[in-house]
């Protein structure tokens, strides 16, 4: 039986995970594909630093240039995180003949285009399951299972540690920040959070989805991208009385067909979304992941489970350690190819030009005259209103006023909400969230 020998770049939480699952199911591998892994290396930044994990000291390097060199690495295994010196890695790997597996999403997002094409030209691949959404199985889904679809749409709940923060929210009536507290006190939260609760970890992981799924490189700084940190609890009982549920979704959608540029293209965007209660997607609770993609073929599929942590990406880790392994046992390094352009006109729709419904929340005066002012400007602006709430029990001064919109380009409407925010009866900056029907 063969063996392969495995570089591990990364002996943290990831690399650790990996390290002991191949301990644990490296049999059960070999059983299955005829070939053994073993890990030869693993580079640390410190090694003399306690790990949970324990690794053998034989194992532990700090040179990660002379392990990628060395001709008794089959492949290499990229957990290092960061940017910067995870491209050199990789790329040196890669230049060297090896493949390589990653589960740096930020790496991707960043250098994707420039790292496929360098695997391309050194005829290997880069393999990037554990990239999005931990131990869900959606980079192969998109690469091989969906294959022969078009996808139309896809949502992704992609962020464990916002989807967590907003269960507790609307299950326990609690505040952002008494959560946010508790999260970073259980690990679900870094600190600071940003990444997390600001969008950019969830931009990343979808801009990675639409590139694989529309055939071209989505940039970074072509991802809209809204976090949760200013959503309030009164926001999310409304939505609840509405029948609505708030989730931090990332949504690839493409144009309905016939439609010429500007207007043709895909949206790629991460915001806070209403979700209908009656939609699966409601009840992902908690850490855990869901991403729903539409094929022109296949319809609507659903992908669930647990999108980080240290078995969800070592699982991920593993299934591309599988698909290298049978790449080299078989000599085929192109069997189903890491990413393929296969758009060379494809562009990402500016939000502005984005069409969505729209939940607003107005501090208004209590008095009569107020809903007249506020629908003369949505009028004005051709935008048309579904249906208007005045909840009961409020007192005092002001009160709110939820309205929910049509169908309106978010260029319109943000210029719609600046004037109301003007509007003298008008007395705190309005709040608006997008709603999603899946339709």
């Amino acid at each position: 039986m063969r063996t392969v020998q495995i570089g591990i770049i990364g002996g943290g939480t990831v690399g650790g995970g990996v390290y002991q699952a191949i301990l644990r199911n490296g049999s059960l591998m070999a059983s299955r594909l005829g070939i053994k892994l073993e890990v030869g290396r693993v580079v640390v930044r410190n090694l003399r630093k306690p790990r949970a994990v324990a690794i053998p000291k034989s194992l532990l390097t700090t040179d990660w240039k002379k392990v990628v060199a060395d001709p008794s690495i089959d492949l290499v295994v990229e957990l290092m995180g960061g940017t910067s010196t995870a491209r050199e890695v990789v790329l040196a790997a890669l230049k060297a003949g090896k493949p390589v597996i990653t589960a740096n999403k930020a790496l991707l997002s960043e250098h994707g285009e420039e790292l496929f094409a360098a695997a391309a030209k050194a005829g290997v691949n880069l393999y990037y399951e554990a990239s999005v959404a931990g131990g869900i199985p959606i980079i192969k889904v998109l690469r091989e299972g969906l294959i022969g679809n078009r996808i139309t749409r896809l949502y992704g709940i992609v962020n464990g540690t916002c989807n967590y923060i907003l269960s507790r929210m609307k299950r326990e009536q609690a505040d952002y920040a008494a959560v946010l507290a508790d999260a970073q006190k259980m690990g679900y939260a870094e600190t600071p959070p940003d990444l997390d609760v600001d969008g950019h970890d969830a931009a990343h992981k979808t801009g990675i989805l639409a590139s694989l799924a529309h055939g071209f490189w989505v940039q970074p700084k072509q991802v809209h991208t809204e976090g949760i940190r200013n959503l309030t609890q009164q926001d999310i009982q409304f939505a609840e009385k509405l029948g609505y549920t708030i989730k931090l979704l990332g949504i690839v959608k493409a144009s309905p067909s016939g439609l010429r540029p500007p207007a043709s293209g895909i949206q790629v965007s991460v915001y806070p979304a209403l979700v209908p209660n009656t939609h699966v997607l409601a009840s992902v609770n908690d850490v855990f992941n869901a991403i729903l993609v539409r094929g022109d073929v296949v319809g609507d599929t659903l992908y669930y489970g647990r999108g980080a942590g240290q078995d969800a990406t070592a699982s991920a880790v593993l299934s591309d350690l599988a698909d290298a392994a049978l790449d080299l046992k078989c000599g085929s390094h192109h069997r189903v190819p890491s990413f393929v352009r296969h758009e060379h006109n494809g562009h990402v729709l500016p939000i502005d030009d984005v069409v969505s419904r729209y939940y607003l929340r107005l501090t208004v005066e209590d008095r009569p005259g107020v809903m007249a002012k506020v629908t003369s400007v949505l009028g004005k602006a051709k935008i048309g209103i579904s249906s208007v709430i005045q909840p009961e029990g409020h007192q005092g001064a002001t009160v709110p006023l939820i309205l929910m919109i049509h169908d309106a380009p978010n260029r319109t409407m943000q210029k719609a909400i600046a004037r109301i925010a003007k509007l003298s009866v008008v007395k705190s900056a309005p709040v608006m969230i997008r709603v999603e029907s899946f339709e």
